[in-house]
This record gives C-alpha cells, sequence and structure tokens, in this order.
C-alpha cells in the first residue's frame, strides 16, 4: 500500500484555508511565465551571490540552491504553537549546557547517561566549570521540524552551534516581494526582515562585563572557500559590523583586538561561524589556521565572548536528543510543546537488535553526522546497502541512531511537468541573548526536489521555499 501523506494546500481534495488566495494565483499562471518567473530568480540569485558550495565535489563552486517559488504558509495560530515550542526547547537546551559545564545535575538524577555527556566527542573539557556571559551558551538555535498532519508537528534534531541557511529565509522573502507583488498586497504576511538587528541586539546583549561601552561585534569566517561564506558575508553586510578572518585578529593582554586601518580596536563580541576544533590553536588542534592564538584565555577571563559558546554542540548530538523532552521537564517544570521522533539508540542492547532486524523501515543516522550523510533512508535502499549499514552499526552501535520513516507533510511545488506535491521540512531560528529569546515568523523551508524523496537538505539535491506566516 502506498503511503499517504499530509497535503499542507489541500484537505480531501478541499483548498486548506491558509492557501486559499494561493489557488487562483497559481492556476492562472501560464507555463510561460512560470519560466520566466523562475529564470529570473535563479538570475537574481546568481546577481546576488547566493550560492551554495559543496565540500568534495567537483564542477561549479558557485552553485545555487534550487529556489521554489510556491511559498509555504502557516496561520498565526500554528505558529503561535510552534513559536512556544521552539522557544522552550530553546531555553531547556541552554539549561541543559550550564548545568553539564557546572554540578551535572541532570546527569547526577540519572536522567541522562554520564557516558553520552562527558565521553560525547562534542563536550569541551576547557570550559568546565566556566559560565559564559549571561548564561547562554547557545545564542542562534536552529530547530528543524516536521510536519505529519493538520496539528502533528515533531522535531526531527537540534542545532545549537551555527546553524545556516538563515540567508536564503530572507532572500527568499525578498526575491518573492519583487517577483510577486501583487500576493503580498493581497495576503497579510507577517515579515522576517527584522532578523538581522534582532541577531545584532542579541548578540549585544551577551557582550561580557569588561565592555563597559557599546560593544563590538564582529563575525568570524573560516574564509571564502567555506560553503556558508555567502551568509557570513550577508549577515555582517545587513548588522553593519565586520567581517573577519583570524588573521584579522589577536590576542593581546586581557582582550582580543581586530586589526583596522585605523589601528587596533578591542572586540566585544565574536560570533564564530567555525567550529570549535579550529577557534584557538593554544587550545584545540595546534595546527589550525582558522583561529585565533590564546582566544580562549581572554574568553575564560571574562574579556570577550563567543556565540555560539565553544562546548555547546554536546547538546545538538542525535543521541542527547532522545532527552531533550526529559530536559524541558527537569529544568522548566513543563511537558514538551513539541515532540520529538521515536528513536532507537543503538548504544542500547536491545534497541539495536531492533535496529538490524528492521533496517528496510527505518531512517538510520550517524549521531554526530549532518547535511544528510552518513544516513540510511530504509524503505528507499537496496539489500546490499542495508546490510553495508548493518556492518557498521555493528562495529560501534554507539555511533548510531534510528528513527521510522515519518510521512513528511507535502507542500505544492513547481516541477517540470507543472506542479506536483513535494516533501518539506522546517528550520526556524530562535535567537537566546541576556534578556531575550526571539524567533521571526517564519524560517527555511527546505523542499526535496526530487520525486518521492524525502531528503530535504541543500548538499543533497533539496531547495528551498518562502515561508509565510499570516498575520492576524
Amino acid at each position: 500500500m502506498a503511503a499517504t501523506y499530509f497535503n499542507e494546500m489541500y484537505d480531501g481534495g478541499l483548498i486548506r484555508p491558509p492557501y486559499a488566495r494561493l489557488e487562483d494565483w497559481q492556476k492562472n499562471m501560464p507555463d510561460e511565465l512560470r519560466n520566466l518567473k523562475q529564470a529570473e530568480a535563479e538570475s537574481l540569485f546568481r546577481r546576488i551571490g547566493i550560492t551554495f558550495a559543496v565540500y568534495g565535489e567537483g564542477g561549479d563552486p558557485d552553485r545555487l540552491i534550487p529556489f521554489d517559488m510556491f511559498p509555504r504558509v502557516f496561520t498565526s495560530l500554528e505558529w503561535q504553537r510552534l513559536s512556544r515550542g521552539v522557544k522552550q526547547r530553546a531555553r531547556a537546551l541552554n539549561a541543559f549546557l550550564c548545568d553539564v559545564y557546572d554540578r551535572g545535575e541532570i546527569v547526577r538524577a540519572g536522567r541522562i547517561p554520564a557516558r553520552l555527556v562527558y565521553e560525547n566527542e562534542a563536550f569541551e573539557k576547557s570550559v568546565v566549570g566556566f559560565r559564559p556571559p549571561k548564561s547562554v551558551y547557545s545564542h542562534i538555535v536552529g530547530i528543524d521540524l516536521v510536519r505529519t498532519g493538520p496539528d502533528d508537528f515533531f522535531v526531527l534534531e537540534d542545532n545549537c552551534r551555527t546553524p545556516s541557511g538563515v540567508s536564503y529565509m530572507l532572500e527568499n522573502r525578498e526575491i518573492m516581494m519583487r517577483m510577486f507583488p501583487a500576493l503580498f498586497r493581497e495576503n497579510r504576511i507577517a515579515p522576517v526582515e527584522s532578523y538581522p538587528e534582532l541577531l545584532r541586539q542579541t548578540l549585544a546583549s551577551v557582550a561580557p562585563e569588561k565592555c563597559r561601552d557599546e560593544p563590538t561585534i564582529v563575525i568570524l569566517t573560516p574564509g571564502h572557500y567555506n560553503s556558508a561564506y555567502y551568509e557570513h558575508s550577508f549577515l555582517a553586510d545587513l548588522m553593519g559590523v565586520e567581517l573577519v578572518e583570524g588573521q584579522d585578529l589577536y590576542v593581546d593582554g586581557d582582550y582580543c583586538w581586530m586589526r583596522t586601518t585605523e589601528g587596533p580596536r578591542r572586540v566585544d563580541v565574536i560570533y564564530r561561524r567555525l567550529d570549535d576544533s579550529f577557534l584557538d590553536p593554544l587550545c584545540f588542534r595546534p595546527d589550525s589556521m582558522l583561529g585565533v592564538p590564546g582566544l580562549m584565555n581572554v574568553y575564560r577571563s571574562g574579556g570577550v565572548a563567543i556565540a555560539s559558546a565553544p562546548g555547546a554542540g554536546v547538546a545538538d548530538d542525535k543521541a542527547i536528543y532522545t532527552f531533550v523532552p526529559e530536559m524541558i521537564r527537569f529544568y522548566l517544570g513543563e511537558e514538551p510543546i513539541l515532540n520529538n521522533v521515536p528513536t532507537w539508540q543503538c548504544a542500547k542492547k536491545d534497541e539495536c537488535k531492533y535496529v538490524l532486524e528492521n533496517l528496510k523501515d527505518l531512517v538510520v543516522k550517524e549521531v554526530h553526522g549532518s547535511g544528510g550523510y552518513g544516513m540510511l533512508i530504509g524503505p528507499r535502499s537496496t539489500k546490499s546497502e542495508q546490510e553495508l549499514f548493518a556492518a557498521k552499526i555493528r562495529e560501534n552501535p554507539s555511533n548510531y541512531i534510528a528513527q521510522p520513516t515519518l510521512a513528511l507533510s507535502t507542500c505544492p511545488t513547481f516541477v517540470d511537468e507543472g506542479i506536483a506535491p513535494r516533501h518539506v521540512d522546517l528550520r526556524p531560528y530562535c535567537l537566546v541573548g541576556g534578556d531575550q529569546c526571539e524567533l521571526v515568523p517564519g524560517g527555511l523551508t527546505r523542499v526535496a526536489l526530487t520525486e518521492g524523496s524525502l531528503v530535504v537538505n541543500s548538499s543533497q539535491g533539496g531547495g528551498v521555499k518562502d515561508t509565510w506566516v499570516l498575520a492576524d
């Protein structure tokens, strides 16, 4: 029997209210105009420079992420629930990080196994006992959500380090408004363009106590070869802050300084877009040419804030993910608003046995994997692929988790044949500062452009859509 999927636009052949004004729009758009508009969108993306490089691939280093013009729509009530759930999760994840780098009360209480935390490769011993400014570890939390029914949303994974893609959320909206201004006159759509200013305010709010004036904020990038370099540059421009590489910064005394044409300038907040291991060659990888020697000493002495904080990655580990509902209960005394996807941990003998016996029906992921790599989608895999993955799991069971193959919702999408349903997910971005926990009404909708595919990652050929939240 073929799987049935929730279509976000049509319910039993009837159009759902959020999409009511889009039906005539898409029906009245001839193929010639659609193709013209699609070419216009690609031209705009190329002209602006919105590209996405994929490591290890040959070909075009300035590859465009496919953009689909058919927007995804949420009602204000749907968004209110999602927003409350994402904020709740972000608060709990930050409480967890502050706890495990301090007394580890959740581990002492037996709610999370110690080995998952303290033997995790993302756990940074260099910050044990240190409390970051305003007790915030993860300042930009990207929560990946999937929908399976009208009221059924699930958290697929948490991204607590440097979640990417927000530039696409902003540029998707800009391009849609430019190409279809009438749509925005006819629909009351909540704006997303306040994100850069909200991000700047969030970063400023966690400036260290040694900062007495308006904080100097920089974005630290690995450089233009990084796949998300466009986004680093884009956000720096919109926030009005400097985009720097490691060689542009240095440590002198108790502070971090930026080289400028007018002489040294003290840096108070670093929004870093590189991994922990490359931040400081004196503390982490000694061969790193991307970081700033001595930066961690300044950080630990309170001379600079780093967002997101070193060590935040232990909270978005896929094995830790299974315990986030317990974190919400433990730290917040609340029941989770958004549910996890049911998850089997291969580190547990009985659960591993179940996974190995049901590989053809499950999605198996590496605990530290990302970008759609290192995973098996059972229903779409071959027998040999299943056998290969079974061998990997037996060799290192603690490196894998498994989940059921969810019936991801679909959204109408422009394809060569016209319009067809394609599977989508959503990544809202929650900003956590000294006195705020906010997200703009929208996020990055990723779409699996291949018919039947459930893999939406851009690195795996997925595309992006504008995400609308209808205003009250």
